[in-house]
């Protein structure tokens, strides 16, 4: 470091970080922050006043309001805040303002330090359709854009694209030009909802293309590293599922790829101007042939994969670049195979259905050692709310180990011992997915997902018999837990009898399925089983009711339960069910009329399709919601007639409420007298 250098530095020491964001990646950024010993400033919005974010920071400021407009997208109530506290930095971490050049002017205009690329460099990348134009004339393979008003059948499939973001937002496959208008307004919608800004434009689409993104990180001084090239390749909706480093396919490929990508990169960042650290992410075929898709101005959510192979601490060096430091040294090099798989509350059985709700219990076991690791990433904790207002991800989970293989084996198996007590989770797809022999081979481009089959990959790890047996432990554990509750003969077992007496029978429900479990406890404390139970006809009593041990054919079991409300959990290692507690007597309030069509995900909605009295057709769109700043459209279950509707524009909706009603046409006409006209079916044709 030169004179000139250090003096620089000096006088651009960092203190104290604003991290304006939330969640996981704010508390990845204090992570380094107190490493460093420096001081940390969060902000939160009304739904995340007690996220651990927000208990992990020195100093916090709340941002009045829900929404992601009203709270981290107001730019001046950050820089606000960071006044307030004495930070003398902002880290944006990723999505909401990271790539906003006019937040990162202002910043800098507060006299502030921008932890990140010159606003200048974020305007040339911020319009993809300008930093394509860029990009080509660095020498980048680039995709050519196509104008939607004159696409034709021949330039199908196209891919559309908002110009202001990423994370799949926006995006949308079209393969029918009869379909083009509406997929181009529809994702003009999702891009303005989490944009700001609703252009997009339409490239050829790359069927079974592979994702490959390159790291960068640069300094001011003119020092350019490529760290690594990652695969993010495997994808539900254009968004990331798993993601790991090196790239399979240019380990497979070989020769100069990797440095062909390098070069692409490097090339890519000098161009703007780039400082700090970055993403060039590419669409690579099957030959080793890429085409630019973007530049990240910002950290990466998979950023983790990097730092695990090459032993980088990326957020350090993107503190170090701020207050002026050169890049030291050779470009690192990776050394082992890291996997990151991220943990979402969505139900991909249910088309990707995002999922909200309390996290009751979350444990993942993280460690270290010489063989492999683990390491999670998360801003989650026992008794966090998933909101209907972010992004449903829980946590990242990340794998090193030497080789792929182990890498894919200690995640699998880290993530099929997770305690996820609360809403539906992707788990059972992610391990699926990590132990698919598809997967094990390395075939991981951007059509894996359809091709295994959301069916395959989505089928829960716990089998109809691990089922029944979770049953059996969640009944012993309830009357585990009334005997200790009880005010008299609390020593005595639950069920016990001096004499032969019939069983006690309790029931819980899993999916559709309803599971009677029958047990008695005999006169030696041993639970006893009817035959047909499946499990053996004995059975070790609940040692309490947090645990329960059950001998079956000679194989012991040991079972943690956990009940929340009125669902029980059952975890046993690599496995994990939810049963529904079934009530002794049904709330009639609580029974839905048949044919009530019920919001499969909490959201908002956005659209109306239908008017109560319409007929509709099974699959026909009846309304649109927003969940998660994603659009999902809600289609009719079956033919019939719209008795009820339930919902208007602007409604909030929570998992279950009920959006209408339909009835069969012979239902419906038999209800007509009942109703008021304006509410009867409406008659077409002929009739």
């Amino acid at each position: 470091m030169t004179k000139k250098t250090a003096a620089k530095s000096a006088n651009r020491e960092i203190r104290s970080v604003l991290v304006a964001n939330r969640g996981e990646i704010a508390c990845r950024v204090f992570r380094t922050c107190r490493d460093l010993g420096i001081a940390t400033v969060a902000v939160y919005s009304d739904p995340d006043a007690d996220a651990p974010h927000v208990r992990q920071a020195d100093a916090a400021v709340r941002l009045p309001g829900a929404t992601s407009a009203e709270t981290y997208l107001r730019g001046e109530k950050i820089i606000d805040a960071a006044r307030a506290t004495g930070a003398d930095a902002i880290h944006p971490g990723y999505g909401f303002l990271s790539e906003n050049a006019e937040f990162a002017q202002a910043v800098i205009d507060a006299g502030l330090i921008w932890i990140g690329p010159p606003p200048a460099a974020i305007t040339a990348m911020g319009s993809k359709v300008n930093a394509k134009e860029l990009m080509a004339k660095a020498g980048v393979p680039v995709l050519g854009d196509l104008d939607p008003k004159k696409a034709t059948a021949d330039d199908l499939p196209l891919l559309i694209k908002a110009s202001a973001g990423g994370g799949g937002r926006g995006m949308r496959i079209v393969r029918d030009l009869a379909d083009l208008d509406e997929n181009v307004a529809a994702a003009k919608r999702e891009a303005l909802s989490a944009f700001g800004d609703e252009t997009v434009f339409c490239e050829p689409y790359v069927e079974r293309g592979h994702h490959i993104e390159v790291q960068v990180m640069a300094d001011e001084h003119g020092g350019v590293w490529a760290v690594g090239e990652r695969e993010c390749s495997i994808q539900r909706r254009h968004q990331k599922v798993v993601e790991e480093a090196p790239a399979p396919l240019v380990e497979s490929i070989g020769g100069d790829l990797r440095e062909r990508l390098y070069d692409a990169a490097r090339k890519a960042v000098t161009a703007i101007g780039y400082t700090g650290a970055g993403t060039v992410e590419l669409l690579a075929d099957g030959r080793g042939r890429f085409y630019f898709l973007e530049t990240n101005t910002r950290l990466q959510v998979e950023h983790p994969v990097t730092e695990e192979t090459t032993g980088l601490d990326l957020v350090e060096w993107q503190l170090r670049v701020a207050m002026g430091e050169p890049l030291v040294g050779d470009e690192p090099v990776a050394v082992g195979h890291s996997i990151e798989a991220r943990l979402y509350a969505e139900n991909p059985a249910a088309d990707w259905a995002p999922q909200s709700g309390t996290v009751y219990e979350f444990a993942i076991d993280a460690h270290s050692a010489a063989a492999s690791r683990i390491r999670v990433d998360t801003g989650i904790a026992d008794g966090s709310e998933i909101s209907t207002y972010y992004d449903p991800m829980i946590a990242k989970v990340i794998s090193w180990a030497p080789t792929r293989r182990r890498a894919a084996a200690v995640l699998a198996s880290a993530l099929a011992d997770a305690t996820l007590h609360g809403p539906v989770t992707n788990r059972d797809m992610l391990v699926n997915t990590l132990r698919s022999s598809q997967f094990l081979s390395g075939d991981t481009d951007t059509g894996f997902i359809d091709e295994v089959g959301l069916d395959v990959l989505s089928a829960p790890l716990a089998s109809e018999a691990d089922v029944r047996l979770a049953a059996v432990a969640a009944a012993l554990a309830e009357a585990s837990a009334n005997r200790a509750n009880a005010r008299v003969l609390a020593s005595i077992p639950s069920g016990f009898r001096n004499i032969p007496s019939g069983y006690q029978v309790k029931t819980y429900r899993h999916g559709e399925e309803e599971i009677a479990v029958r047990y008695r406890v005999a006169r030696d404390g041993h639970v006893e089983l009817p035959d047909d139970e499946g499990v053996g006809s004995r059975a070790s009593s609940a040692l309490d009711h947090r645990n329960v041990v059950l001998v079956v054919d000679g194989v012991r079991r040991e079972f943690a339960v956990s009940r929340h409300g009125e669902t029980v959990y059952v975890d046993w290692p690599g496995k994990s069910v939810a049963l529904g507690v079934v009530p002794r007597f049904v709330d009639p309030s609580t029974v839905q009329r048949p044919g009530s069509l019920l919001a499969p995900m909490p959201g908002s909605v956005i659209r109306v399709a239908v008017e109560q009295g319409d007929r509709v057709t099974a699959g026909q769109p009846m309304l649109w919601l927003e969940a998660m700043k994603m659009e999902h459209t809600i289609t009719a279950p079956a033919d019939g007639v719209v008795t009820t509707l339930a919902v208007e524009v602007g409604r909030q909706l929570a998992v279950g409420d009920v959006l209408a009603v339909i009835e069969s046409e012979e239902e419906a006409a038999a209800s007509w007298p009942k109703r008021p006209p304006e509410h009867q079916p409406k008659r077409t044709g002929n009739q």
